[in-house]
């Protein structure tokens, strides 16, 4: 195939997605933002990567439109297991022990690289399981792409994509609609999405559960190290941190404490 970005090309267009996102092209998958590019220009009618580059630097909408391109967006309901028995038989009952202390009733989590918004749901049917009485759950959840923020906002999903929910869960929580399933208003309620650049602080703070699943993997170290500073300073004393299970913090300077659970492995803040 011939590629559409020379060196130079894919060297300029590498810098501006690793500054603007953190996101991190190298010679193994420079045939994924070749393609993407490509796909971009025939979208525009352009000519050029240089016609579009110009574009992108002078349009912030733009800027947006192709970082979401980029960036590869695979998920599913109840993903990785051993996280949410993790979550619901260690952290939550750990997590309301704490605010039994201060008297907060009110339990935090951000779901951050959401994709078409799989995680935050399963994160809510969960919790709407196992919160005792007298106790209430926000789920902010976030992600780079507004195309599949799009899609979590609507809740609905087609019969191949709940492939993993319980029969029970989705009796309870997603109504049969033509083509597949719509989410009920009383979950989709309890879900804030947002769109959010890892880059950037978000603003949150005291959060009680942060899931950060398979998105650093994209990052470099620098990046990483970055993004996990960031969560320090959002989440809450006594709190936790997922990520994905091929991704880890050893070798990173953080603040971070590792967790082995008798389900999962995790990471804590304790200070």
């Amino acid at each position: 195939m011939l590629e559409v970005l020379n060196d130079a090309e894919f060297d300029r267009f590498r810098k501006l997605i690793y500054d603007e996102s953190g996101i991190t092209f190298s010679a193994t998958n420079r045939s994924i933002l070749d393609s993407r590019i490509k796909e971009l220009l025939r979208q525009k009618n352009l000519a050029t990567p240089a016609d579009y580059y110009n574009l992108v630097i002078h349009n912030t909408e733009e800027m947006k439109h192709m970082l979401d391109s980029v960036t590869t967006n695979l998920t599913r309901f109840f993903r990785n297991q051993p996280h949410f028995d993790a979550l619901i038989n260690y952290v939550i009952p750990h997590v309301i022990e704490n605010k039994k202390k201060t008297g907060d009733r009110t339990i935090k989590i951000w779901s951050a690289g959401c994709s078409t918004g799989e995680e935050p749901y399963t994160i809510a049917m969960v919790l709407k399981e196992i919160v005792p009485p007298g106790y209430n759950f926000q789920i902010t959840a976030s992600d780079i792409s507004l195309k599949s923020l799009m899609v979590g906002q609507q809740g609905f999903y087609t019969d191949a994509k709940i492939a993993g929910i319980p029969t029970e869960y989705l009796a309870k929580y997603f109504t049969k609609v033509e083509g597949g399933y719509q989410v009920k208003p009383e979950l989709r309620n309890t879900i804030r999405f947002d769109y959010h650049n890892l880059k950037n602080d978000s603003g949150l703070r005291n959060l009680d559960v942060v899931f950060c699943r398979n998105v650093i993997i994209y990052f470099d170290e620098a990046a990483q190290k970055a993004v996990m500073d960031r969560f320090w300073t959002s989440m809450a004393q006594q709190s936790y941190l997922f990520i994905g299970h091929s991704e880890s913090l050893f070798g990173m300077n953080t603040q971070f404490e590792f967790l082995k659970t008798e389900w999962a492995c995790l990471y804590q803040k304790n200070k």
